[in-house]
């Protein structure tokens, strides 16, 4: 695990460091000293990177309209840099206008943007949308399309098709992925999973990449998908794929269930290197915001799921090290330097 190295909750200072730095200090006085004012000397590392899958149970106009449910969306939403929407149902495309606006006001640091596919489903009563929303200044879209599902002896294997996007993030050490969704359907587990493999391959050919991601709501735990039937699985054999996600995680709200329907797979050894250590899991809003039971489920059955992808190097202000050489002999400030640059890293793992 990572620890965090928290510094001292104290005021800036009004007075530059620099000009409190007294030369006969021993360089672990300076190290004590400047820890708490890292940020404040230029020492800056980007967060990694959120990438989240939430199912939120027949989004649509009428949960648009209840402010507290808009709220926790919001809150929940605008924790992630990439965010999977799942049972989005706006048929009049309405409610998801609503939620782009609600978290751009919820959140005026960043600014969020979505890209949709189509509305998917073999039945004209009941479609589903797949709808990623993302952090605008964080990463960009470059690269989208619906899966055809029309591969010659297994057409129409979903019931609704996976929504493939490439996203550029330059301050990941990644660089570059592709996100995979998926909401299975309860009756179709096994088959809708092994075609997810096709769909996997049919990427990889398409954008020549290996930095891949599958998440979704997969109904791949409990009744939906037995031990026996995931052995059988592609998707479970490829030694090339990892599942993020503990086998026995609860994904669900609902005390009376413990199933770990919601998965993050990561393809291949590069993206799998590029995921913070134990960083998938479940967000339980409910706890994290003190709500009953009841008032969480009329956000959602499910909880959300994460993982971190590993942000660049930490970058030390160039300034401070002139600073340093003002004070200390060039050997102390390039320890000093040295220093502050695994400090900066450890202080910003999540």
């Amino acid at each position: 695990m990572h620890h965090i190295l928290q510094g001292r909750n104290e005021e800036p200072l009004s007075t530059p460091l620099y000009c409190i730095i007294s030369s006969s200090v021993t360089m672990r006085h300076i190290f004590l000293l400047l820890l708490p004012y890292l940020d404040v000397c230029g020492i800056q590392a980007a967060a990694n990177l959120r990438v989240c899958a939430f199912n939120l149970q027949h989004f649509g106009e009428s949960k648009a309209k209840k402010q507290d449910v808009m709220q926790t969306y919001a809150k929940i939403i605008t924790r992630c840099d990439v965010c999977l929407l799942q049972e989005v149902r706006d048929n009049r495309q309405k409610a998801l206008p609503q939620l782009l606006e609600h978290l751009n006001k919820y959140d005026l640091q960043h600014e969020y943007k979505a890209v949709a596919s189509e509305r998917l489903g073999r039945s004209e009563t009941y479609q589903e949308q797949y709808v990623f929303v993302y952090r605008a200044n964080k990463v960009t879209v470059t690269g989208q399309y619906q899966y055809p599902d029309d591969k010659p002896g297994d057409v129409d294997a979903f019931s609704r098709e996976p929504f493939v996007v490439r996203f550029k993030a330059p301050k990941t050490a990644i660089k570059e992925f592709v996100l995979i969704p998926q909401h299975t359907s309860p009756a179709n587990v096994s088959k809708e999973l092994d075609a997810l493999y096709d769909v996997l391959q049919h990427v990889r050919r398409r954008w020549k990449t290996e930095n891949i991601m599958l998440l979704g709501d997969f109904n791949a735990d409990c009744a939906y998908l037995s031990k026996r039937s995931r052995g059988k699985l592609r998707l479970f054999r490829d030694n090339n794929l990892f599942w993020l996600m503990p086998e026995k995680t609860d994904t669900t709200v609902r005390d009376s269930t413990s199933c770990a329907y919601d998965r993050i797979v990561v393809h291949g050894d590069t993206l799998a290197n590029a995921v913070v250590p134990f960083s998938a899991k479940p967000f339980n809003f409910q706890m994290e915001y003190r709500l009953s039971e009841e008032e969480a489920l009329k956000v959602s059955d499910h909880y959300p799921i994460e993982v971190l992808l590993k942000n660049n190097a930490s970058k030390v202000s160039f300034s401070l090290f002139l600073v340093s050489l003002l004070i200390f002999s060039a050997d102390e400030s390039l320890s000093l330097m040295a220093i502050l640059l695994k400090v900066g890293k450890t202080r910003h793992t999540v």
